[in-house]
This record gives C-alpha cells, sequence and structure tokens, in this order.
C-alpha cells in the first residue's frame, strides 16, 4: 500500500483529502505544518506528498527545497493562490503537480493516482525496465512511453537497450560502437551521434521530466535517470 503525506494545516481541508484517499487505498499520514510536514517526511518516506504552500512554521516552498536536495518522491503542491506565476514558481522549484484551490476530492484523487503513475522510481523485473513512464521489455524488444509503443529501428533500440540496461554509466563512442555495432563495424563513428537523436526525439514525452539520454562533452553519452 502507498503511503501520502498531507502536510496542510487547514484540518478540515487535510480531513476531506484523508477520507478520498484512504477510500481509494492509500495509507495517509498527517501533518499540520511546515517543520512537522519536513520531519515526518523524513521519517517515513512517504511514495507522494501533497503539500500546501501557506504553512505556518515553514512555509512549502521551503519545504519543496529541502525535500528536492535529498529526493525526487513525487509531489504536490496544493494552495488557494491561483495566480500562474505561483504555479510556474512551483513547478520549475521541482513540484509534479500544482492543484489551485477549491478542488473537488475526486480530482485530487486522480492527479495523485496520474503522478504516481508516472513516477521516474525505477521498478525493475526480470524481463522489463522501467523508468518513470518509460517501460523496455527486454525479451520482447517493446518500448513504451505512457502506455504508447514507441517506434525504433533495430539499431536505435539496441543502443537504447544497451543503455537503459547500465543508468548513469558514461560511454564513449567507440564503447558504444564495440558493443552496439561490433568490432567489425567500419563506419563513421556519426552513426553513434544520429541514433541518440532519434531516440531522443523518440522518447521526448519521458525525457523532459523523467530522464534524459546526456552528452558529457569530451566523454561521451550516458542514459541518465533523474535520481529518486
Amino acid at each position: 500500500m502507498k503511503t501520502i503525506l498531507i502536510v496542510e494545516d487547514e484540518e478540515t481541508i487535510s480531513r476531506v483529502l484523508a477520507v478520498y484517499l484512504k477510500h481509494a487505498g492509500y495509507e495517509v499520514v498527517q501533518a499540520f505544518d511546515g517543520s512537522e510536514g519536513l520531519r515526518s517526511f523524513t521519517e517515513l518516506q512517504p511514495d507522494l506528498v501533497l503539500l500546501d504552500v501557506m504553512l505556518p512554521a515553514m512555509d512549502g516552498w521551503e519545504v519543496l527545497k529541502e525535500i528536492r536536495e535529498v529526493n525526487s518522491c513525487p509531489v504536490i503542491m496544493l494552495t488557494a493562490l491561483g495566480d500562474i506565476d505561483y504555479k510556474l514558481k512551483g513547478l520549475n522549484q521541482g513540484a509534479d503537480d500544482y492543484i489551485p484551490k477549491p478542488f473537488i476530492g475526486e480530482e485530487v484523487v486522480a492527479r495523485v493516482n496520474a503522478v504516481l503513475r508516472r513516477s521516474t522510481h525505477v521498478l525493475d523485473t526480470e524481463s522489463t525496465k522501467q523508468f518513470g513512464s518509460l517501460k523496455i521489455n527486454m525479451d520482447s524488444h517493446v518500448v513504451t512511453v505512457n502506455g504508447e509503443k514507441v517506434i525504433l529501428t533495430p539499431k536505435d533500440l539496441s543502443l537504447l537497450m544497451f543503455l537503459a540496461e547500465r543508468p548513469n554509466r558514461t560511454f564513449t563512442r567507440e564503447d558504444l560502437i564495440e558493443n552496439v555495432w561490433g568490432m567489425d563495424y567500419d563506419g563513421s563513428d556519426r552513426a553513434v551521434d544520429l541514433s541518440v537523436k532519434r531516440i531522443r526525439q523518440a522518447l521526448l514525452d519521458w525525457s523532459s521530466t523523467q530522464g534524459e539520454i546526456r552528452t558529457l562533452r569530451g566523454l561521451g553519452y550516458q542514459f541518465s535517470v533523474y535520481e529518486k
């Protein structure tokens, strides 16, 4: 059972949220000011945080900043402030979603479900690697993002699978040619650059928020996953 931490100083709102989330099958923990919320987060390591912006002791922006320094746990901001600047501030500081008050309980549950589905937490099974919304079945060679199949050439698929099996490790072009194209390859190393470019284009819906194939100047390429 996944645990949701609600950090909200208005007890009525917190209680209503807790009822809806418990009904949806989540375990719920409540905190009523920023400092208490941060302590609860550190102790419990919840699966998602519903975080109000206007909190006593420590406001939501400060709590979000502290969380993001150590963890990529999904955070949804709650606030009565409807200005677009506040929404952008939250998203730019690392929030995963933003729900203005007043809100409907069912909407909050739906947003929680959606954010958890695209969480960057990595799930490995015997044949499948999952990085947030990106799934790579290593047996069937099927790649999906948000449930939609991604079409790749055989060589691009081989390159993606090689890198995804070794996240956050850096490989030179020569390494990739040797391991993906083979030692007998006699073409240009530009093939690696072009393959990476095509993969990035195919994974745009994933790479914008959850990870990327990074170019490390002078070093090579890395399948980089945003850490929890």
